[in-house]
């Protein structure tokens, strides 16, 4: 497994880089590789997620003391103590009721736990050489020692939902079913706002996975996948469609029904209507995610329908329009 990366290296910052510092540089590198506008981008996912684990640590004054003290051991229960090692501290910084170790290299005992811990071994510092102090007197407390809490926030938790075409452009309301790690089964009710975006996601906070030590709850994060209506196609908050109109109601004009996600409206065909054309229905596409009273568009490409069979006698009036054409082509080229 690669080493982890120094957290401060991770958000471009110095050591002695103060709160406001990091948290500029955090927002800045949290936008740049969100997934939402990175997505398939496998590493800038992998560098989302590391600078969310850099800041969880270095926007905590008491995580990054600790950081800063012992570095990634801090935090890892796998860590190893090495030459004049110590470790074991049954409880201590549990993570869900387990044990965490922090090892401590060489220096004086006294003084490692005064600087850690402060008054709680009664004075710290050499004073209690031939002890810890008031050590057996301190209970172990909930995910911290001496009934000092050290807190964490729960992971994140990502899933995925589908719902329809229609589902995303009016919005709806979900129950989703969520299995918590003792195996019992959570019931959610999720919005879908109007106008949702297919590879989007939705953002429930504090419905992740438990905080440690009583901090706070992770968040859940829902991508979702919208599905397809037949002769509908969506772009952003526009619909396209097409209709097909008759070869003489290109040719004279006239009026035509087209389906919409709101019903069927009659849409005017002009005198020369040619195909490709497109007609602009104002208003009739999705909600925007960001403003719901505003509507994108629809837009209608105009098809020309060809005849397939013809009666002898609508073929032989298209003859005649067919020669009337090509002698008026004539008398043009004549005049000129």
């Amino acid at each position: 497994m690669a080493a982890k990366r120094d957290y401060y290296d991770v958000l471009g910052v110095s050591r002695d880089a103060d709160a406001s510092t990091i948290k500029k540089a955090y927002r800045k590198l949290a936008k740049k590789y969100h997934p939402d506008t990175n997505q398939g981008n496998a590493q800038a996912e992998q560098m989302f997620k590391e600078v969310n684990e850099a800041y969880d640590v270095l926007g905590d004054p008491e995580k990054k003391k600790m950081y800063d003290q012992f570095g990634h051991a801090a935090f890892d229960q796998n860590a190893q103590g090495a030459g004049q090692g110590f470790s074991g501290f049954g409880g201590f910084g549990g993570q869900n009721g387990g044990y965490r170790e922090f090892h401590f290299e060489g220096g004086n005992m006294d003084d490692i736990f005064g600087d850690l811990f402060g008054d709680m071994f009664h004075g710290g510092g050499s004073k209690n050489k031939g002890g810890f102090g008031g050590f057996h007197s301190q209970g172990f407390g909930n995910g911290g020692f001496g009934g000092r809490s050290y807190q964490s926030k729960g992971q994140d938790i990502h899933t995925e939902i589908s719902v329809s075409f229609d589902e995303a452009a009016f919005g709806c309301d979900k129950m989703i079913r969520l299995q918590k790690e003792d195996g019992s089964i959570q019931t959610l009710q999720v919005h879908i706002p109007e106008g949702m975006e297919d590879g989007k996601s939705i953002r429930l906070r504090g419905k992740g996975a438990p905080g440690m030590g009583g901090g706070q709850p992770g968040d859940l994060f829902m991508k979702v996948h919208v599905g397809t209506r037949p002769g509908f196609e969506r772009k952003g908050s526009d619909i396209y469609t097409t209709v097909q109109i008759p070869f003489t109601t290109a040719v004279f004009g006239g009026e035509v029904m087209v389906e919409t996600l709101t019903g069927r409206v009659l849409c005017k065909i002009r005198k020369g209507t040619q195909s490709g054309s497109k007609i602009r229905l104002k208003g009739k596409g999705v909600a925007s995610m960001n403003q719901p009273s505003v509507h994108g568009d629809q837009y209608v490409t105009v098809q020309i329908q060809v005849p397939t069979a013809l009666s002898p006698e609508a073929e032989q009036k298209l003859r005649e329009y067919e020669a009337a054409c090509k002698g008026g082509r004539r008398r043009g080229n004549s005049a000129a």
